[in-house]
């Protein structure tokens, strides 16, 4: 995990525990979108992950990596999953309004 590989700064403290925090929650908020109580949760629950995806990307480019190839790769590839789900979540809620 990209977190536990980080350099130990006190920015990376507050950003990883910011990025576990909107990664976790963009899962979270999408199996109660499925769980759904209608329509309109449903939008409103796809939105909060759009949310969380765009705000996990925010947090994992604000970490301090000491320009370390391995872990920028990682984090590289983490930020394009989180725009691609931004854009899956966009395209959910196209359809659904």
């Amino acid at each position: 995990m990209l977190v536990k590989q980080l350099p130990k700064t006190t920015g990376n403290a507050e950003d990883s525990r910011q990025l576990i925090r909107s990664s976790g929650s963009v899962g979270a908020n999408y199996l109660e979108a499925v769980d759904n109580l209608g329509k309109k949760d449903e939008v409103y629950k796809i939105r909060i992950s759009r949310k969380e995806a765009r705000e996990s990307r925010y947090w994992l480019l604000l970490l301090d990596i000491d320009r370390e190839l391995p872990l920028e790769a990682e984090r590289t590839r983490l930020a394009q999953e989180a725009k691609e789900l931004m854009l899956i979540f966009s395209s959910i809620m196209r359809k659904l309004e």
